[in-house]
């Protein structure tokens, strides 16, 4: 071996041990580190459990939900809801919300808890933030406690927002005080599943009966052996909260026929006790003015939501079918032609006929990166108030308003002649629709003023509403029709046919009343300014007033769909 390879094999098994050295290193350290990124991956596997919310949401009637219940829903990652009835609440949640339908549970009531309380659990492993919403009060006659108890045995924290109970909601919606001066004890009983020993009770007392419908004759009989009188008043309500109640009020000894002659069937809340007697006097619910009423509103769809809120409150049951789709003109060109002239300063007025022609003028702004400040130095007319209101949501106040009637005509009769040496120019922008009458342009004409008649938008019929739908208008199963417009006669009665000769026919202004007549319709109510609000309120006026008449007359009061006049007589 010559000393240069001797030379070469130090080297070599010096590397081989520094390698060695290196490796053996390397093993430690990558020994000491794997339990520190077991325990690492560990804590980044490990999810943390999600948190439920209870919500009562009332026994009914959506506006009972609470101000801390909408709070919750608006920041939900999942809602555990049970049916179809709390689908009203979801519009207060974020959208992408993750809905669980958790009314499927089958079998008596503990398998029922047990089931969906189960599922409540597994939500809340998979999502942060979850809404358990339950019909009333989560903690009162309802499954809300045994489900909290496992969410706390899972290790999953909760909140409850209460709601307001059937319990106290259903007989105060139907004009009975559970307290009174004089009555002052109450017992609510809840008659599921388990045999109750009655004779306890006290016939002095007041009773809520729960889950009571099915044994209502056993029940009565039991309490009458108890003591009670066979007199003692007893009301009976059906669909409490909902525009669909109904009561009726017996005696312990007659109430099951007088339900059977009433034709009621269906969950009730039942109450028994002298209270039952204030009924007659501070029933408010089911006397409003349209109160279980069917009402038709054939509108556009987007517009549709204030007229119905309205009516709800009177207690209607209004309808939306959409007989109008608001489009964009076939030529667009004349639109764009009168933006460029507005800008340009070719206009002393610009006049609002509709909430839609402020839309369209405002879709066009944003086309062209326009703001308000384009009509700087303008004059704006708008005619009626919701008109305004969109003009004003952009920031802007119009000079003009009716002051009288709130149509075009009432525009032309406030509307200021031209004058040569005040307005230094004769022009008018009048962005309308199609199918708008020539009122507007014109009496503006006659006033010394040029026009520039300009389609915004175009209305076009919509498609037929359903089978069911047009059998109901024309065999008079809508109570009432409300028309917000000329154009929305024109399309009910070529779409769905005329309105049955019982319904009630209300109308927003003079000319849309005009076309009913035209249609061969009898107006029944007119609203005193054109507005959806004001169209509701002066149904309700007619409502009110035909149901007084029937009152006074010592009839029983009923819905036009009930009555079958033989003819509607052309006024």
């Amino acid at each position: 071996m010559t000393p240069a390879q001797g030379t070469t094999t130090k080297a070599h098994k010096t590397s081989r041990k520094t390698t060695r050295a290196k490796a053996d290193v390397s093993a430690k350290t990558a020994a000491t580190a794997a339990p520190q990124k077991a325990a690492t991956s560990t804590v980044k596997q490990t999810k943390p459990l999600g948190h439920v919310t209870f919500v009562g949401v009332g026994p009914g009637d959506p506006a009972l939900l609470t101000l801390a219940g909408r709070d919750v829903l608006a920041n939900a990652d999942a809602v555990v809801v049970e049916g179809p009835e709390h689908d009203a609440f979801l519009t207060y949640c974020p959208p992408g919300v993750e809905v669980i339908d958790g009314s499927g549970a089958e079998g008596s009531r503990a398998l029922r808890v047990a089931a969906r309380a189960r599922l409540v659990v597994k939500t809340a492993k998979s999502a942060a933030n979850v809404v358990r919403l339950l019909s009333g009060d989560p903690f009162t006659f309802s499954s809300g406690a045994e489900e909290a108890a496992a969410c706390r045995k899972a290790g999953i924290g909760f909140n409850v927002v209460p709601g307001v109970s059937e319990v106290s909601a259903v007989p105060t919606y139907a004009g009975i005080p559970l307290t009174m001066k004089g009555d002052r004890e109450v017992t609510v009983v809840d008659l599921a599943e388990n045999k109750l020993d009655l004779t306890r009770l006290q016939p002095k007392q007041t009773l809520v009966l729960l889950n009571a419908t099915e044994v209502l004759k056993e029940t009565a009989a039991a309490l009458i052996e108890a003591g009670f009188d066979a007199g003692t008043p007893v009301a009976v309500t059906v669909g409490g909260t909902t525009t669909t109640q109904t009561s009726v009020v017996g005696t312990l000894e007659t109430i099951v026929a007088d339900l059977r002659a009433a034709k009621v069937t269906g969950e009730a809340v039942i109450v028994v006790g002298a209270v039952v007697e204030q009924r007659e006097a501070l029933s408010w619910f089911e006397t409003k003015p349209l109160f279980g009423w069917r009402i038709l509103v054939p509108r556009t769809k987007d517009q549709a939501g204030p007229l119905m809120d309205r009516l709800r409150r009177y207690g209607a049951m209004p309808e939306e079918v959409p007989t109008i789709s608001v489009e964009p003109p076939r030529n667009p060109q004349q639109m764009d032609k009168a933006i460029r002239g507005l800008v340009e300063g070719r206009y002393e007025w610009v006049a609002f006929t509709s909430v839609n022609a402020v839309k369209a003028v405002r879709e066009k702004f944003d086309e062209y990166g326009l703001d308000a400040r384009a009509f700087s130095g303008l004059k704006i007319a708008a005619v009626g108030d919701k008109t305004a209101e969109a003009i004003g949501a952009w920031g802007i106040r119009p000079d003009l308003v009716p002051s009288g009637e709130q149509s075009a005509a009432g525009l032309v009769e406030d509307w200021p002649p031209f004058d040569e040496v005040l307005d230094p120019i004769n022009r008018v922008f009048l962005p309308r629709a199609d199918i708008a009458t020539e009122t507007l342009v014109a009496g503006l004409t006659d006033l010394g003023w040029e026009v520039d008649d300009v389609t915004a938008y175009r209305t076009v019929r919509a498609a037929p509403p359903p089978a069911p739908t047009r059998e109901a208008i024309k065999s008079g199963k809508f109570d009432a029709v409300v028309f917000t417009s000329s154009s929305t006669v024109r399309n009910l009665v070529g779409i769905a046919g005329k309105p049955h000769a019982s319904t009630v026919i209300a109308v927003i202004g003079p000319a849309t009343l005009k076309t009913a007549e035209e249609h061969g319709l009898r107006v029944d109510a007119m609203a005193e300014t054109p507005s959806a609000e004001e169209l509701a309120d002066a149904l309700a006026r007619f409502g009110a007033d035909r149901r007084d008449t029937m009152v006074e007359a010592g009839e029983p009061v009923t819905r036009p769909s009930e009555r079958r006049p033989g003819s509607r007589r052309k006024s």
